[in-house]
């Protein structure tokens, strides 16, 4: 059990990568509070985890653009859980749209969910690290990296994340908190959705190009195998000196310096 006693918040829990997060966490023994919108599917996460163990797990309705609601959630959660060891921010939006025909409520939606809800949560957790430190990770994406199309408003949200992460990392090391990016390429619920929307041609593209530039599988991750793993060490003791990084899990697809 790497992360017994470890107190973790989960944003985004109730789906997707933050589903499979709050189970590897509370499976490597940690106590986790997960936070998401979807409340049927979060408290029926949460529920499977604890009777998995050995650790456990709590959920809270929370809507992570609301600073209101996350500053509540999150007060809620270090009490449920006696302290706060690690804030995951995994909670995010997106959908495709051309540039020339985004709606400046399409634009606001996505910083709103993407940007505001990392500021939000950064600082309703901070303020209960700041005593004995601990880990911030905040997903970004390999779009704010290399850009997606018909997802500029995304990409764009998602660079911000990484700019962010790199301030505050400088801002909040003095107090014993690392504060990185994650940037993954997981095959998750929103994934397969904006599978469905292609045409079988732009699927067989698609499909293509992931199989060129992605050099280990040639095909997105799968999350409990690739990315847990990975995450449950980024919590962990054994990430102490790293901070302020953009760290791409993403089969070798996008390569940064």
């Amino acid at each position: 059990m790497e992360l017994a006693g470890k107190r973790i918040v989960v944003t985004g829990g109730a789906r997707g990568i933050g589903e499979e997060l709050v189970a590897a966490f509370v499976h490597e023994g940690a106590a986790v509070v997960s936070l998401d919108v979807l409340a049927d599917a979060g408290r029926q996460i949460a529920a499977a985890a604890n009777k998995a163990g050995p650790g456990t797990a709590e959920f809270l309705v929370c809507d992570v653009a609301s600073r209101a609601e996350v500053n509540a959630a999150i007060d809620e959660a270090v009490r449920l859980l006696g302290g706060l060891d690690a804030l995951v921010h995994v909670a995010g939006i997106t959908h495709q749209i051309d540039t020339e025909d985004l709606t400046e409520e399409q634009w606001d939606r996505v910083f709103d969910v993407n940007v505001k809800g990392t500021l939000f949560t950064n600082q309703a957790a901070v303020r209960h690290l700041k005593a004995s430190g601990g880990r911030i990770l905040d997903f970004a994406s390999g779009a704010g990296l290399i850009g997606y199309p018909r997802q500029s408003h995304y990409a764009a949200s998602k660079g911000a994340v990484v700019a962010f992460v790199r301030s505050v990392a400088r801002e909040w090391g003095k107090y014993g908190i690392t504060v990185n990016a994650i940037c993954p390429a997981m095959w998750t619920p929103m994934y397969e959705e904006a599978r469905a929307r292609r045409s079988p041609e732009e699927l067989a593209a698609h499909d293509e190009e992931r199989k060129a530039s992605m050099c280990i599988d040639g095909r997105m991750g799968d999350t409990q195998r690739d990315l847990a793993p990975f995450m449950v060490f980024m919590v962990g003791a054994g990430s102490r000196f790293i901070s302020g990084q953009t760290l791409v899990v993403d089969g070798g697809r996008t390569f940064t310096r």
